[in-house]
């Protein structure tokens, strides 16, 4: 991998981590576009903990405000601790998606090597993002997210283990669909994204560990910068986005990018 990849690739995996048109996807599709080697895992790794930390350093405030809620909650035996539902709704929606990449990792695997499939699921997320537009109320701000909600939404990140269904999308989508208003969605999504991200990073090192890295440092290191820099962007510019925009925009880009890569193949 050249630098030049490596910066690209970088960027890629920051903007479509968090905006709704699929991180997985893409690098499945785009490599396969471009005539690209598969990435390896030690890379693939390294813009995940890029795309983590530009999560840590955005919600630093938020990280700590819900940690210190679930510690009091948890001296307290109750949830009527301000900003402890939200804390507890994290921990539960993280379930579902760790139970499916541990359970169903092999299945899951085998779609990074199906452009078409890929292609197919961006589809899905396009269909996603219009019905919640559709039928969400918007209605309820972030203090109101419960553990039911937790769940729910968690399960629509299970799905997007699947390359070509965004997680940034389903995460949102569900939690419209529950009530939620678009910039409370959005942030929640962010939220919940950083135990999964965190999580499938560590396994990652442990495979990388046992392994050898093909990449030179230097590349690996411009990889986590760009990842980490266009991920920050990203969910700046998302929040700021949805305040006073649908989410159509992107779901006719999934729509758009899922049937070109189908008519190509």
């Amino acid at each position: 991998m050249t630098p030049f990849q490596a910066l690209f690739l970088g960027i890629l995996q920051g903007l479509t981590e968090f905006l709704p048109v699929s991180s997985s996807g893409h690098l499945v599709i785009v490599p396969w576009l471009l005539g690209w080697d598969q990435a390896s895992l030690t890379f693939d790794t390294m813009v995940h903990w890029g795309t983590l930390l530009a999560v840590v350093i955005y919600f630093r405030q938020d990280i700590l405000l819900y940690i210190r809620a679930a510690w009091k909650s948890l001296r307290q035996r109750s949830l009527d601790v301000p900003h402890a539902r939200v804390a507890w709704a994290i921990a539960v929606g993280s379930i579902p998606a760790a139970l499916a990449g541990l359970l169903l990792q092999d299945t899951f695997e085998a779609l990074f090597h199906a452009p078409r499939k890929a292609a197919g699921f961006l589809l899905v997320t396009a269909l996603l993002l219009v019905v919640s537009e559709l039928i969400g109320r918007r209605s309820r701000p972030l203090e109101d997210v419960g553990l039911v909600d937790g769940l729910l939404i968690g399960v629509g990140q299970a799905l997007a283990i699947t390359p070509g269904i965004s997680r940034s999308g389903s995460t949102i989508a569900t939690a419209l669909t529950r009530g939620l208003r678009r910039e409370a969605a959005t942030r929640f999504s962010f939220l919940l994204g950083l135990p999964i991200i965190f999580g499938a990073g560590l396994v990652q090192i442990k495979d990388v560990v046992a392994g050898s890295t093909p990449e030179p440092t230097g590349v690996l290191m411009v990889g986590f910068f760009a990842a980490a820099i266009s991920g920050y962007a990203a969910i700046h510019y998302l929040l700021q986005f949805v305040r006073h925009h649908s989410l159509y925009v992107f779901a006719v880009y999934c729509a758009l990018v899922g049937g070109g890569v189908l008519l190509l193949t």
